[in-house]
């Protein structure tokens, strides 16, 4: 039952909020992954963010994609948590780590491991509308991980306007999704960071958006 509530949600609700009352500039959909294990990397303004990446992707593909998200935030209650593991459909982190020896990102390397499509936001919260915050290294250790897995970079602009961080109500903003080549790790973190970086910066000049703040 939770299967089809999902697909219903996904497949009437929130493609019809995003592609109808928002609207949707899509750049480069050919770079999107066919199938799973891969990652994409967007900024992160709004939780918009998810839904439009979600739509980004074939509905055949929604078994296997899995947006990363912080437990402590979105598991704080039980009716938040039944959305969003079962509707949404995220895969809860621990943002700090709990012991010696845990590793927050080891649910990762399990979804990864069984063919998912992680949806990543190396910022690690959401920011500032059209700012952008210091991403942090986690995305370079799962990619060094699995060298042989996409990183797909993919800027997001407009959205934090539409439903800024603090805001329930959703205002109407015409949106830009630029999708860039895909990065792969396995090489020194700081240039996988870097390259990443470099990424969104091309994304963000192809799209004529002023300098991140």
């Amino acid at each position: 039952m939770t299967r089809l509530l999902r697909f219903v949600f996904y497949a009437v609700f929130v493609r019809l909020t995003v592609l109808v009352v928002l609207g949707l500039n899509v750049r480069h959909r050919e770079k999107l992954p066919g199938r799973g294990p891969a990652i994409l990397v967007a900024n992160h303004n709004s939780h918009l963010d998810t839904m439009v990446l979600m739509t980004l992707l074939p509905l055949r593909l929604l078994p296997q994609v899995q947006p990363v998200a912080a437990m402590d935030y979105f598991l704080r209650n039980r009716v938040l948590a039944w959305f969003a593991l079962k509707i949404v459909g995220i895969l809860p982190i621990q943002r700090q780590r709990t012991g010696r020896g845990d590793d927050p990102l080891q649910v990762c390397y399990e979804a990864l491991e069984n063919g998912r499509i992680l949806i990543f936001f190396p910022e690690g919260s959401r920011g500032e509308p059209e700012k952008l915050s210091e991403f942090k290294s986690g995305i370079a250790r799962l990619a060094g991980r699995f060298p042989h897995i996409p990183v797909v970079p993919i800027l997001l602009h407009g959205l934090g306007k539409s439903l800024p961080k603090g805001e329930a109500l959703l205002v109407p903003f015409f949106c830009d999704v630029f999708i860039g080549d895909a990065l792969y790790g396995g090489g020194d973190k700081r240039a996988f960071m870097q390259a990443l970086q470099d990424g969104m910066d091309a994304l963000a000049q192809e799209g004529h958006f002023p300098p991140w703040e």
